[in-house]
Order: C-alpha cells, then sequence, then structure tokens
C-alpha cells in the first residue's frame, strides 16, 4: 500500500520483520493491545488488512515470576481472546474497507466463508496448510480471495511480496476500481 501512495499504519505484534521507512509502525506484545491499538485508528482507516495470527485463547492470570516444575501436573486456566476482525467488523462503516485471513487445515472454503460472514468483512483471504510453498516457514504462499459478493480469486503459489501485490491489486480493482 505504500508503494502505492497510502498512508500505512502497522500494527506489529513481536516479529523480527524490518520495516521500510515512511510506515508508522505501532508495536504491541499482547492481544489485548493489539485490539486497542486497532480500535484506536480503525475509524480514520479506509482499508484495513488484518493478517495477524493472534492467539484464540489467553492464559486467565499472568505468573509475575517463574512457575517452578513440581511433580503435580499444571493446569493453565484460559480465556477467549477479544475477537479484533469482528470488533473492526462491527464497527465499519460503508465507506471502509475490512480484509481478514484464515488459515485453515481443514473443509477450508467452508471456514473461510462461514468468517467472512461472521466478522462483516469485506475479503476474507484463505491461507492453506495443505499446499506445497504455503503457509508459515516458507518464503512463499498461496492464497485464495473470497469477496462477500460471491466472487473467488485463487492464486498460484508465489513470493510473499507478490502475494501482497496480489491483494492489493484485489481490493483496488473490487473497491475502488472506475467500471
Amino acid at each position: 500500500m505504500k508503494s502505492r501512495g497510502g498512508d500505512v499504519t502497522l500494527v506489529l505484534g513481536p516479529s523480527g520483520i524490518k520495516v521500510n521507512g515512511g510506515i508508522k509502525v505501532i508495536n504491541v506484545t499482547s492481544a489485548a493491545e493489539m485490539l486497542n491499538a486497532c480500535e484506536e485508528h480503525f475509524a480514520t482507516s479506509d482499508i484495513t488488512i488484518m493478517s495477524a495470527a493472534v492467539a484464540d485463547y489467553t492464559p486467565s492470570q499472568v505468573a509475575m515470576e517463574k512457575i517452578k516444575k513440581t511433580e503435580a501436573d499444571l493446569t493453565v486456566p484460559l480465556t477467549k481472546t477479544k475477537d479484533i476482525l469482528k470488533t473492526l467488523g462491527g464497527l465499519k462503516t460503508k465507506k471502509q474497507v475490512l480484509v481478514g485471513f484464515a488459515l485453515e487445515t481443514n473443509n477450508e472454503t467452508e471456514y473461510a466463508l462461514q468468517k467472512l460472514q461472521s466478522k462483516n468483512a469485506d475479503m476474507i483471504v484463505l491461507n492453506s496448510l495443505q499446499d506445497a510453498g504455503a503457509g508459515f516457514g516458507h518464503d512463499t504462499n498461496k492464497i485464495t480471495i473470497f469477496d462477500k459478493t460471491g466472487k473467488t480469486y485463487p492464486f498460484e503459489v508465489k513470493s510473499k511480496k507478490e502475494v501482497a501485490k496480489d491483494i492489493v491489486n484485489t481490493i483496488i480493482q473490487q473497491f475502488y476500481a472506475k467500471n
């Protein structure tokens, strides 16, 4: 988006990613911090792309000190993490475009389409762990984009930089191109 002239704000969790100049970076370390940063900046955004893999659950209590190993098993109670994409979907105006990601291992299309509807997103980018060269641990990925009008945009395996261009091009084509 930056290379297309957009003002970009990146909410970034712990990562080794090097960010090029001209992009505002907000570093966060928790799902709650990410939610707060996203809510704070969402109202002024035209396009929001939610690609972070935020945990669905977080520990109910945070230990202030190291938990020492004992003979007994340890149970860690968890609470649901507030759904950032769904929260933003509830705040979205008709002038905003909201794009989410779905990483699925089975019933991929079905789950991605459910997510598209339930989160009030405009597009969902499906990542499949079933495809060679896709997902985490690769410099490449293979995606399929679904939009809320029912259109499907499948792409072949390519570099993650090219995948990002495909996502931006699809958003521009679908929401900003003059017909």
